[in-house]
Formats: structure tokens, sequence, C-alpha cells
């Protein structure tokens, strides 16, 4: 990939929700401004290749998506129709000219804060009115950019299926009148789920990147981070908020010893603790403490989560704890994932044979063959727990996780996994 690629597709990452977010705000058209934005990016592949990468990427990415909504308006436009008030007919500055933190600050009602306009494109994309399978999609799509095969992976479906909620969820935005807002206080508490669910699947994007040679994505992370804050500081008494920034900040304070010097991802068990950032970690099991207070009898999903998050960060984990947490959180929130991991769980706690029975004939996903292969090669069982590894290297995407599960497999002294089983 040569400079420009890595350069847009630098700003892609960084710049892409909250471009989308500050559009979106701006004209209150979601399909409109993730067009302009688009655009703005294709253009930019050929501007910067003509013309060397701008010194200020983002200041150039905002008002050329700027000028693209403005075109289009114009164009849209008749002698006899009266221009919303919203767009301003003027000379429009050059690339360098823009200013990064207030790229239209012309329109009414700018809010400086930029992570105000990223929390109000949560909200709008989980609006009740939208159906509940499409809204994280959605906010998936306009808040990180992900591709349609992206979301499909996160969400275990069809790309196709996902194509379609994204075009009738935007649908429903604008035939709807759906307000690009925060919602009112009495609003928000029926509203959490969803808006928790998307910054928790923003969140694992960049945790474990689907697809790629890098494992993390540090722009999802800080994302979700941000949001989650936003999100507290909104609902600071609402025990499942705190839990979900509890979760973030306790996962998110190894984020610098996943890997070793060579790039290879590091077990959290064999994870170097003095490259951990303690004052998150610290913040996060007190928000967990604080969370699980709050909750009572009924702890939901988050607490839950973050509960097990922090004892699995304890020096010396225990894993009897660690297992009834997951059997708890089986029973609210019975996930793929959280029945791999109580799987895991329960195999730490009592042994690879009660782990592979928990397992059970759960399928799908790199993870849970990667899981099954560790507890058959535990029960001596290699030439099964090779047959499992080859699936899990076959369906893993990202490269760093790839090559984890081929030096596992080799670790642990198994029959040679012949020929580089393609991904898919």
């Amino acid at each position: 990939m040569g400079p420009v690629r890595r350069a847009v597709e630098q700003a892609y990452h960084d710049e892409w929700a909250r471009l989308v977010a500050v559009l979106a705000r701006w004209t209150g058209d979601l399909d409109r401004a993730e067009e302009a934005v688009a655009d703005a990016f294709a253009t930019a592949v050929e501007a910067w290749e003509r013309d060397g990468v701008p010194d200020n990427p983002a200041a150039w990415l905002q008002t050329a998506a700027r000028r693209r909504v403005l075109d289009r308006v114009r164009r849209e436009r008749t002698a006899s129709e009266k221009a919303p008030a919203l767009y301003v007919d003027k000379a429009e500055p050059g690339p360098e000219e823009a200013d990064v933190d207030d790229p239209f600050a012309s329109a009414p009602g700018r809010d400086p804060d930029a992570a105000q306009d990223l929390l109000r494109l949560v909200f709008t994309c989980c609006h009740p009115a939208i159906a509940p399978a499409a809204q994280v999609g959605l906010a998936l799509r306009l808040l990180c950019g992900l591709t349609t095969d992206e979301v499909a992976r996160a969400f275990g479906v069809p790309a196709a299926t996902v194509a379609q909620r994204v075009v009738r969820a935007k649908k429903k935005v604008r035939d709807a009148g759906i307000p690009f807002a925060v919602p009112t206080a009495t609003e928000l508490p029926a509203r959490l789920p969803a808006v928790l669910a998307v910054v928790g699947l923003v969140y694992t994007e960049g945790h474990a990147a689907t697809e790629g040679p890098e494992l993390v994505r540090a722009d999802l992370c800080d994302s979700a981070l941000r949001l989650a804050g936003l999100l507290h500081r909104l609902l600071p008494h609402e025990p499942e908020v705190s839990a979900l920034r509890s979760l973030l900040l306790v996962t998110d304070a190894r984020r610098d010893a996943r890997l070793d010097a060579t790039g290879r991802l590091v077990r959290l068990a064999d994870s170097d603790r003095t490259r951990w950032r303690h004052a998150d970690l610290d913040l996060g099991v007190d928000l967990a403490t604080e969370s699980l207070m709050r909750s009572g009898r009924a702890p939901g999903p988050w607490t839950l989560q973050a509960a097990i998050a922090v004892a699995n960060a304890a020096p010396v984990p225990d894993r009897s704890v660690i297992a009834a947490l997951y059997d708890r959180l089986a029973v609210v929130h019975p996930s793929r994932a959280v029945l791999a991991n109580r799987a895991a769980a329960t195999a730490l706690a009592a042994g690879p044979r009660a782990g592979l029975a928990a397992l059970g004939d759960l399928q799908g996903g790199h993870l849970v063959h990667a899981l099954r292969a560790e507890l058959l090669a535990e029960l001596g069982r290699g030439d099964d727990a090779a047959e499992a590894f080859r699936a899990a290297i076959s369906s893993a995407r990202n490269e760093v996780e790839r090559r984890h599960l081929a030096d596992r497999a080799a670790m642990l002294g198994l029959p040679p996994l012949t020929g580089d089983p393609a991904p898919g």
C-alpha cells in the first residue's frame, strides 16, 4: 500500500464518524451526510495522488464533504424554491482554510463539542422506530464506517441482509422525521439497551479487528471509550451505563500489553502487568463495584460482564467465581460469545472435559473452534484438536489471530496443519 492510500485509510479511521455526525447534524439527512463523506474520501484518493497529501487531511476532507452537500442542494433547488436557512451561499474556503474544530460554524446552533454530535448520531441510529436488528448495524456503518461485510460478521448474518436493514433504517429515519438529538431524560432509560449494544460492538471491533493486518483499531476503541464516558456523564446513576464503561476501561487497560515485541498476540494469563494502565483499571473496578451495588439482586448483562472483567484482571483470578458469573450471564444474555466464554471458564474451574461438555455443539466463529481445539488438545485428542485448529484458522480473518492460532497448535505439539487455509 502506497503512502497516499495509507494516508486516506488513516484519515478514514480517524475522521469518518466525526464527519458523518457533523454533516448529519448540519443537514438532518443521514443518507446525504454519508454520501458526502464517502465522496470526499473517494475524491481524496485521486486528488492526493495528484497533488500530494495535504498538511491537514481532516480539514481537506471536511471542506470537500461540505462542498459536496452544497453542490447537491444547489442542483436540487429551483429558482422558485426557498433555500433552507441551514445552507449559506458564500464562497467556500479552501482545504487549508477550513476550521478543523468547527467546520460548519455558519450552521445555526452548531455545538462545538464534536463528541456530542457523535452521541446524537448514536441515539438517532438507535431510535425505537427503527427495527432493533437494524439499529446496531446502522450505527456501526455510520459511526465506524464498517463495511457491510464487517457488520454482517459482527451479527453473524448474510451481508445482503445487513445491506437491506441499513437501507430500510435510513429510510425510516427520513420518513418518520426522527430527530438528530439526544433523547429527553424520561426517554433515555427505554433507549439505553440498544445504545449500550452499539458502543459495546464498536469497542469489540476495535479490540479485536474482524480482519486485516492489525489486531487493534485504536480509533474504534477510543471512540467507544469516549461514547461510554459521555453516556456515564448523562446517566451517572444507571448501573448498566456504569458497568459498560467499567468493562471497556478494565479491558482496554491492557491494550498496550496485548502484543509482544514481535507483534504476536499475548494471552491474558501471560500479560505483562507492568504495561497495563492501572489508573484506568482502578477506575473500572470502582465503576463495577458501584454498578453491582446499585443493581441489587438483579444485575444486568453489562454489570455481570464488568464483574467478570474485574475478576479476570485480578492477579490471581478466582476461577469458580468467574464460572458462576458466566452461569448467571448465560441466563440473561445467552449469546454465542457468552456461551463460549462460559465453557472456557468452566474448563478453567472444573477441567477440560467439563468445558467441552459446556461447549456442546456450539458452532460458528474462529474463537469457538479455537476453544474446542484447546480443550481437545488438553484431553490428548491430538488429531481432533488439529482439525479444530484448522477450522479456527480458516474462519479467522485477522492476520494476528491467524498467526496466534498456528503458534498455539505448534506449541501444543499437534500434527502439522498442512497448507494455509484461506479465510472464509
